[in-house]
């Protein structure tokens, strides 16, 4: 694609996922949900980027296997269009979050999601590291089961019927999708990131300075909100639920 039409392509991604947001908005919502609408808005949204992007990035892969052998330079239109549509979608919810939600509450996201929209408009616009662009994609396999997990949270779905009060237990929904979520968190999420940390360092002599230091505070920032993210999920998803489970017995 030519840049007219990547920035066309970007733009089109952001304004298609803020038409999903109004869509979500005039659908039913669960009833726990309704005093968190826009969140539950946002985080819907947010699953169908990581559908997407997620399955494309796999996809990616298989129908160009030799991507792997150059993460600098390949270029494929599969790969140009996959980075500039999840472009287009972090525009969005960077935007989204920044209308709607205290800045004291999302600046983190939205400091990530500044490091992202750099990172990935770079790539999409000069088609370089398109590669190492879709491998960051992987991550979003995670995301799929991290907004699943939101969502059954916010709907009121996350314990058994008539356990809230006396002696919580996870519903099976919820207990499933906790288990994968850590799961795909460690091989898609940990896993692919060391694996990009250490391919960045190994390639260093081969990638201009400032697109390293790009590339380096990036991953800085996402693995330290990662290693955050996995320690409230595990304490609140395993350890809390192993602690009740030796209570009950």
């Amino acid at each position: 694609m030519d840049l007219k039409s990547t920035l066309l392509l970007t733009g089109g991604s952001a304004g298609s996922f803020k038409l999903l947001n109004a869509v979500i908005r005039v659908l039913p919502t669960p009833q726990p949900a309704q005093r968190k609408a826009w969140k539950w808005r946002n985080v819907s949204t947010s699953l169908a980027h990581s559908c997407l992007t997620g399955a494309g990035a796999v996809l990616c892969f298989y129908r160009h296997p030799q991507m792997m052998a150059d993460l600098i330079s390949f270029c494929s239109l599969h790969s140009h269009s996959l980075v500039a549509v999840s472009t287009g979608y972090f525009i969005h919810d960077f935007l989204d979050m920044a209308l709607n939600q205290p800045f004291k509450q999302s600046w983190d996201l939205l400091l990530h999601h500044s490091l992202v929209i750099s990172c990935f408009g770079l790539t999409v616009t000069s088609r370089l590291y398109l590669g190492f662009a879709a491998v960051s994609l992987l991550v979003e396999i995670n995301s799929v089961f991290l907004h699943l997990r939101q969502l059954l949270i916010l709907s009121g779905r996350r314990n058994k019927p008539g356990t809230e009060l006396t002696a919580p237990q996870p519903s099976l929904a919820y207990s499933i999708t906790s288990w994968l979520n850590v799961g795909t968190f460690l091989v898609f999420r940990a896993c692919t990131l060391g694996w990009m940390s250490r391919w960045l360092a190994r390639h260093s002599e081969h990638i201009p300075r400032y697109v390293l230091m790009m590339g380096a505070a990036g991953l800085s920032l996402i693995s330290t909100m990662n290693v955050a993210m996995f320690y409230k999920m595990f304490k609140a998803d395993i350890l809390k639920n192993m602690r009740n489970t030796t209570e009950n017995h």
